[in-house]
């Protein structure tokens, strides 16, 4: 999907960020961890990245008002069936570090595994105080019977999960990590241990290979089978149908979790002033029935990152701006129902995408991400001409 970017190197770790050599910055005194619990602990909460991530050309600001209503249990439905807790550290009267202890009960039923996590975690690099922040997430979880810590996840695999460890520079995509190169060397410090990696592919030559062309005229011919871009004029509907394609067909996925109907209804809330119709397809077979889905969001982490955490008159008219300008997206979610696998009718999904994409004028696109043990989905990215970027990691520690 377009031209790779001027001096981006295959397998290169990302560039050192101002970030990693902040140590003296980080004041002097005794550590202590707060539980959030009052809106001026919030907002500290909330500001800290800005101080984490100053000078870093690569960081990508969220909106302020998204990550306060993250937390807000009637505005998030995951505070309905499960539990968050944040966490701030401090010395003297500064914050130095954060941290959300999570308990995700629909995972420990859904997966029967007495596993807790932590998210939304951001630290000076000061071992001292990640590891007074891993230690208040480790007895908060032991507390409620849990005995493996894992993450970082914000606050589930549905959302943004995992640590960049590797890959070329360049801002992240939406709903994509981005961290200061030393976070893994903290979590190493306190005994974290792989759990699982999690890969980034980048796609950036939007001519369709050869063998997808033969593909779609094959497997047309012998399934009849039909693509089509979602209805946003019965967008309910069309959500329903998704819902359940995503819950069939990622089921068997380590660290899935299925999403509740107000999860879900919630995601597409968020997304749909983002969303692409041209980018949401559905591959049908020959009696009309949905059998598989993929979804692209364009890259709206290149408007956001403008916009410095806030969307007021003037950010909402620079954003209306810039999102025409936007070359990028990223391919959240790519499969088909179990027995219509191994068929070649991913082709018919790949090819929509590609040829959609290109007429909208992306000329970049990410997949990601996909685990590192998927080894059909990572060939046939790589086949499609994607090299594999970045990577990004889930660790475990023993409660």
């Amino acid at each position: 999907f377009g031209r790779p970017r001027r001096g981006a190197r295959r397998g290169a770790r990302p560039a050192a960020h101002p970030t990693a050599a902040r140590t003296a910055s980080v004041p002097l005194g005794p550590v202590r961890v707060e539980p959030v619990v009052s809106r001026r602990q919030l907002e500290a909460f909330i500001d800290l990245p800005w101080e984490i991530y100053r000078g870093d050309v690569d960081w990508v600001p969220p909106l302020k008002r998204d990550v306060r209503a993250a937390f807000d249990p009637s505005k998030h439905p995951f505070h309905r069936h499960s539990e968050a807790q944040p966490f701030l550290a401090v010395r003297g009267d500064r914050p130095v570090g954060r941290i959300c202890a999570i308990r995700n009960r629909n995972h420990e039923a859904f997966h029967d595994e007495p596993v807790g996590f932590f998210g939304w975690f951001e630290c000076m690099d000061d071992t001292e105080a990640s590891t007074a922040l891993f230690d208040t997430v480790r007895a908060w979880l032991d507390e409620r019977g849990l005995r493996v810590m894992r993450g970082p996840t914000s606050f589930s695999t549905n959302e943004t999960s995992g640590l960049l460890i590797a890959g070329e520079p360049g801002p992240p995509v939406l709903m994509m990590a981005h961290n200061p190169p030393y976070y893994p060397r903290l979590l190493a410090s306190y005994g974290f241990e792989k759990a699982k990696d999690l890969l980034a592919w980048m796609i950036d030559d939007q001519t369709p290979p050869e063998y997808l062309l033969r593909a779609e005229k094959l497997v047309t011919r012998r399934y009849k089978a039909t693509v089509r871009s979602l209805d946003t004029d019965r967008f309910d509907e069309e959500l329903a149908t998704i819902r359940r394609l995503y819950n069939a067909a990622w089921e068997r996925n380590w660290g899935f979790v299925p999403m509740t109907d107000e999860e879900f209804d919630h995601m597409a809330r968020e997304l749909r002033p983002i969303l692409d119709p041209r980018l949401a397809l559905f591959v049908h077979d020959e009696d009309e029935r949905p059998i598989g889905f993929a979804l692209a969001l364009p890259d709206f982490n290149q408007v956001l990152r403008r916009l410095n955490g806030k969307l007021g008159p003037v950010g909402l008219i620079k954003a209306l701006i810039l999102r025409r300008r936007i070359g990028r997206m990223r391919v959240l979610i790519l499969g088909l129902l179990e027995e219509y696998r191994g068929k070649g009718l991913d082709a018919l999904l790949y090819l929509a995408l590609i040829r959609n994409g290109t007429a909208r004028g992306i000329v970049e696109c990410e997949q990601s991400w996909i685990l590192e043990d998927n080894e059909k989905m990572n060939a046939a990215i790589a086949r499609l001409g994607g090299r594999m970027y970045r990577r990004y990691r889930l660790y475990d520690a023993v409660v």
